[in-house]
């Protein structure tokens, strides 16, 4: 026999749990882009290149930590990291 006490949805958890997702997406993909921008300091960098391959790839997972624990606008640290470890990887290129 059916029960018609049931809950009902709890749809600020929902809501709570969507936004927490696309926080962990936004921050995980544009990590992802530093490790890619890591490895081509590795690559193409030289003894510099690999230096700072490495900083930033430290500064990568605390950026990340950092904007997971942040909320919505949790991607930012990242991209700071992005930005720089992209000039860095143009200056050690040339």
């Amino acid at each position: 026999m059916a029960d018609n006490n049931a809950p009902s949805m709890d749809y600020a958890e929902h809501e709570r749990t969507y936004n927490g997702f696309i926080n962990f997406s936004k921050v995980g993909t544009v990590a992802a882009l530093n490790v890619m921008l890591c490895l081509i300091l590795f690559t193409f960098g030289g003894s510099a290149g690999t230096f700072f391959g490495w900083i930033a790839l430290i500064a990568t997972l605390v950026a990340a930590a950092v904007g997971l624990a942040s909320g919505a606008k949790g991607w930012i640290p990242s991209a700071v990291v992005f930005v720089v470890a992209s000039l860095i990887a143009i200056v050690t290129a040339a």
